[in-house]
């Protein structure tokens, strides 16, 4: 038997093996689908032709699976290119900055300006959702503070239960 090979003569997993985190498959299959439904009714109003783009675009299995290890790929390619750049900086917390630096620096320009704009989108709709919990926050308490009663009125009771 051969170093590497387990005993039934197929190639052993070594134990410090990487694993391979997987994007969700049906997000994938949805953000495919949808920007190929953009594309084909884009095409359709170009060419005037109301058969384009009616029916549901289909992908096969090789076609997810590669725009997923694709997505995968350039999400690890621009963190680390964000990472190196925060690293420069001499911090250890990569930022909306470094993100857009590094879309930059691997000549993505035109993804820079649309992501700016869904940032400042999710900012804003963040913002009204935390000034709509900072106003009732102050008053709840924890469910922990509701089921014990004060401190003072148990060190009392247990002074008068000694005395």
């Amino acid at each position: 038997m051969a170093k590497g090979e387990a005993s039934d003569g197929t190639a052993a997993t070594p134990a410090t093996s990487t694993v391979v985190e997987e994007l969700p498959k049906t997000i994938v299959r949805r953000v495919v689908k949808d920007k190929l439904f953009q594309l084909s009714s884009a095409s359709s109003k170009k060419a005037k032709s109301g058969e384009v783009g009616d029916e549901e675009m289909m992908l096969h299995k090789d076609a997810l699976i590669a725009f997923s290890e694709s997505a995968r790929i350039f999400i690890h390619y621009l963190s680390a290119t964000a990472n190196d750049i925060c690293k420069e900086s001499k911090r250890q917390t990569i930022n909306a900055e470094d993100v857009f630096k590094a879309l930059d620096d691997m000549e993505f320009t035109e993804f820079i300006q649309p992501l700016r704009d869904s940032l400042e989108e999710f900012r804003k709709k963040n913002a009204g959702r935390k000034s709509g919990t900072k106003g009732n926050g102050g008053t709840k308490k924890r469910k922990s503070e509701e089921e014990l009663p004060d401190k003072d009125e148990n060190e009392g009771n247990a002074y008068e239960e000694n005395n």
